[in-house]
């Protein structure tokens, strides 16, 4: 049975992310084609605005990941057209993707995120931290893009880091967190469960998550006490509704040897590809990809 209201999914875009925004916007237009809507797509790149309003959908299906997706940009064209759309408004948007912002936020709720320094010249380096491993990411990028872990300050690593300056602008540099990495699904104003991540590579880099040559080991639920998988998944709903965030997000944190628990970030977009972790998750908790598209579809709202 056809359904007369209009879908459109956003998908492709500017970020460097795009590549993986086109996965997994094709992923979610076939699901919502075969559950019978009137189904469009779009690749925004120029006069965004008019074609939009050529096709005038009654939901936009946001799957644009980085900048202009996630970080408010977009959010601020479709609040200007009136148009309900899946995930995160404008000013949680802008804190999840700004990891300084969100970062400010999660310490002043008591939320525990690694220390940081931030690197706008090298030397901004932060020899405290720099005595042991430590990371290096830009501030707004998703996908684990521009993120480098290094072992110590060295001639080799500075000139590694200038690159990154030169290529992102602003930095941040976090300890390393010796530790397993668990990522969180939240679904509305419930945390639906977990995964724990063990990739093969150094970290749970960006060929980690999209690469399926790359054979991240994905645990789902993850190998740690029931409690502390608890305690986890009230952060992250805490991260949801600190950020005042909507709809679907996925929290990622490091949990040391020592059972403590560090966020790292809540992204307020996070990917819908055959090899991404919320669908995966949801699957897993009693929600195939299809009811998860048709819930996202259902919450989808004017949010300012």
């Amino acid at each position: 049975m056809i359904n007369k209201k209009k879908i459109l999914v956003l998908m492709g875009g500017k970020s460097r992310e795009r590549l993986i925004s086109i996965q997994s916007g094709q992923a979610c237009f076939n699901a919502i084609k075969k559950m019978g809507y009137q189904t469009y797509k779009l690749d925004p790149i120029s006069q965004i605005e008019n074609n939009i309003k050529k096709i005038g959908p009654d939901v936009v299906f946001n799957c644009l990941h980085g900048k202009f997706g996630e970080d408010g940009e977009i959010q601020k064209v479709l609040e200007k057209l009136k148009i309900p759309y899946t995930h995160s408004g404008i000013k949680s948007s802008q804190n999840a993707m700004d990891k300084l912002k969100s970062k400010k936020i999660f310490l002043k709720n008591n939320i525990k995120t690694p220390n940081y320094k931030l690197i706008k010249k090298i030397s901004d380096l932060d020899k405290k931290i720099s005595r042991f491993k430590f990371i290096i990411k830009p501030v707004n990028e998703g996908s684990s893009l521009g993120v480098e872990i290094f072992e110590k300050i060295s001639q080799s690593n500075i000139q590694k880091i200038k690159k990154l300056l030169s290529k992102f602008k602003i930095l941040i540099q976090e300890p390393y967190i010796d530790g397993k990495e668990i990522q969180t699904a939240v679904v509305g104003n419930k945390a639906i469960g977990s995964v724990e991540i063990i990739p093969k590579r150094k970290f749970y880099d960006y060929k980690a998550k999209y690469l399926s040559s790359a054979k991240t080991i994905h645990v789902i639920p993850p190998k740690i006490p029931k409690k502390l998988h608890l305690k986890i998944m009230k952060i992250a709903l805490k991260a949801h509704k600190v950020l005042k965030c909507k709809g679907v997000t996925r929290s990622d944190f490091r949990i040391n040897n020592k059972g403590l628990i560090y966020i790292l970030e809540t992204n307020t977009q996070p990917g819908m590809t055959k090899l991404s972790l919320v669908p995966e998750i949801a699957m897993k908790y009693g929600m195939n990809f299809k009811q998860l598209v048709s819930w996202m579809i259902k919450d989808a709202s004017i949010k300012r």
